[in-house]
């Protein structure tokens, strides 16, 4: 009996290879070395957003298509948005959540919110390939800026 590999198969098995081989991502070590400028990590995140923002553009365009060159881009792309979406992720709570957003700040409960929010948003476009999701994902994104300005330093 020969085996046939659907393009479907072929994306599904992808899939679980991600979520199998997925490596973690290092945002900074948990230590209070203070050379990290939190500007540039929410500016970071912004570029994570639209990378994310590309790879679900090319998802849906590549997903028209059924030739294997085509699936085979369509893999790579989804493995690209659930990377940088992960980042995202673990940028906010490896760093923001654990060095940044403390109990003793008079907004605590609002930044907890807001910095909640971009894991939720990232979380959503790694299930999703619709545009609306990375646009709430930079929305969220951007709602941090108030909070690390480069005015801080």
């Amino acid at each position: 009996m020969k085996t046939i590999i659907t393009p479907i198969s072929l994306l599904l098995a992808s899939l679980v290879s991600i979520l199998v081989l997925q490596q973690t991502v290092s945002a900074h070590c948990q230590i209070p070395c203070g050379i990290y400028d939190d500007n540039a990590r929410v500016l970071s995140m912004l570029e994570d957003a639209e990378t994310v923002e590309k790879s679900i553009k090319m998802i849906n365009e590549l997903s028209e298509k059924l030739d294997a060159h085509s699936q085979n881009q369509m893999v790579r792309w989804v493995m690209n948005k659930e990377k940088h979406a992960q980042k995202i992720i673990t940028t906010i709570s490896d760093y923001f959540l654990t060095q940044r957003v403390k109990s003793s700040q008079e907004d605590y409960k609002k930044r907890l919110v807001d910095h909640h929010a971009v894991i939720v948003s990232a979380m959503k476009t790694k299930q999703n390939a619709e545009m609306s999701y990375v646009k709430t994902l930079i929305t969220d994104i951007k709602t941090l800026l108030q909070y690390y300005s480069n005015d801080d330093h």
